[in-house]
């Protein structure tokens, strides 16, 4: 006897978590706001340029029109060589950050020295 109502309560216990998991999306709650689907959902998020980066090789103009923003960064010097690597920038040296959170230093890019930034959002510029 005391086996079916051991299996009644864990089917209850399992059986209701799945329940309580469901969601239901509605309209948003602020009347102004617009859904995901009208926002452009995950693609209004800023991203970093180096998600489209120019393949190896391009000219380092790509990267010259990207604005650097000021803000607490938290890359590391090698999450910053990898990133300007990504980007085609080769050889990054003399990499330190400034006050405004901006890693700067200078990289080859087309057999040229260039110099370099990259920003808290992993922006890569050419100066």
């Amino acid at each position: 006897m005391r086996t079916p109502i051991a299996a009644l309560l864990i089917a209850t216990v399992f059986g209701s978590g799945a329940i309580a998991q469901t969601t239901t999306t509605g309209a948003p709650a602020a009347p102004d706001a617009k859904t995901s689907q009208q926002s452009g959902g995950q693609q209004s998020v800023t991203r970093p340029n180096t998600d489209k980066v120019a393949p190896d090789g391009a000219a380092a103009g790509a990267h010259t029109n990207v604005t650097l923003e000021k803000g607490a960064n938290s890359f590391t010097e090698g999450e910053v060589r990898s990133r300007l690597d990504k980007a085609g920038f080769k050889d990054a040296k003399d990499l330190k950050k400034d006050d405004a959170g901006i890693w700067r230093g200078t990289a080859m890019h087309g057999g040229k020295a260039v110099s370099v930034g990259l920003d808290f959002k992993g922006n890569v510029a050419a100066q």
